[in-house]
């Protein structure tokens, strides 16, 4: 199957030597050597040690405008802090420590340490985006990051800011238009050509979200297709079988090991 070109040097660069995109989810949170430490630095540099040059993470807003690389809301479930992430300052945050001994990175920090990694990045909380963008002004970061959101409002305003300068992956109800329209013109109308990738899981409990017609209609609109999180073998053979374009992998020792026998891992200076 023909790899869709999507004019976004992120996505295309990685496909085009007919390879499939690799990203390390938060680090590869479910690494047996990175287990409680997702989203560090730490993280980050094992999966770079790996080869991986696609790392994926979430970002908040702190109360005072800064970005930090961290998943959830509240700080209990992984810091040895507690309260929400939006009212704390960024100097509170990075007091926290993740598993006992990494601080919160900014994501400033993280497009400087792994300046030759691209990152895929979700928005979380109100004001994220905002100070993304501001962000990718101030670095010129804008072709080493791709940029999505549970949240249609956030997307779009992210989208408004960067005027199609960053690759954007669909918001849930744009998933739905390439999954009901009945042909690859009507879904690239009906979300007004801004979608660069559709990001979505396999299956929603019994139903499957990723099939051969969806990979299909996407590929044929210049849409790829990445798939979220896969940790199974069995699981990224099948997908990869499809012909998705990218996988999202908490277990990055498995992933790149099927890539590898399969002849699909790139190697990265």
């Amino acid at each position: 199957m023909d790899r869709p070109t999507t004019g976004h040097a992120y996505l295309d660069d990685a496909v085009s030597s007919g390879g499939v995109i690799a990203m390390a989810h938060r680090g590869g949170a479910r690494h047996p050597d990175l287990l409680g430490t997702e989203n560090t630095a730490h993280a980050f540099r094992h999966a770079v040690g790996l080869g991986y040059r696609y790392l994926e993470t979430d970002v908040h807003a702190t109360r005072d405008g800064g970005l930090i690389a961290f998943h959830d809301d509240v700080l209990d479930r992984v810091t040895d802090q507690s309260g929400p992430v939006a009212t704390a300052s960024e100097a509170t945050l990075r007091r926290a420590r993740i598993g006992g001994a990494h601080a919160i990175p900014t994501m400033a920090d993280l497009l400087d340490e792994f300046a030759h990694c691209r990152f895929n990045i979700d928005l979380k909380g109100d004001g994220a985006g905002n100070a993304l963008a501001d962000l990718l002004d101030a670095t010129g970061a804008h072709d080493r990051v791709c940029v999505g959101s549970f949240s249609r409002a956030r997307i779009q305003e992210f989208r408004r800011r960067t005027a199609g300068a960053v690759a954007t992956s669909a918001a849930p109800v744009e998933v739905a238009a390439y999954l009901a329209a009945p042909t690859a013109e009507i879904a690239r109308r009906l979300t007004g050509g801004r979608v660069a990738a559709l990001q979505v899981p396999h299956r929603r409990g019994p139903l499957p979200v990723v099939t051969d017609a969806l990979v299909r209609r996407a590929h044929r609109a210049g849409v790829q297709v990445h798939v979220w999180t896969i940790d199974e073998r069995a699981e990224m053979e099948e997908l990869l079988d499809l012909g998705v374009d990218g996988l999202i992998t908490d277990r990055t020792d498995v992933l790149k090991d099927l890539l590898v026998t399969r002849g699909l891992w790139r190697d990265h200076p």
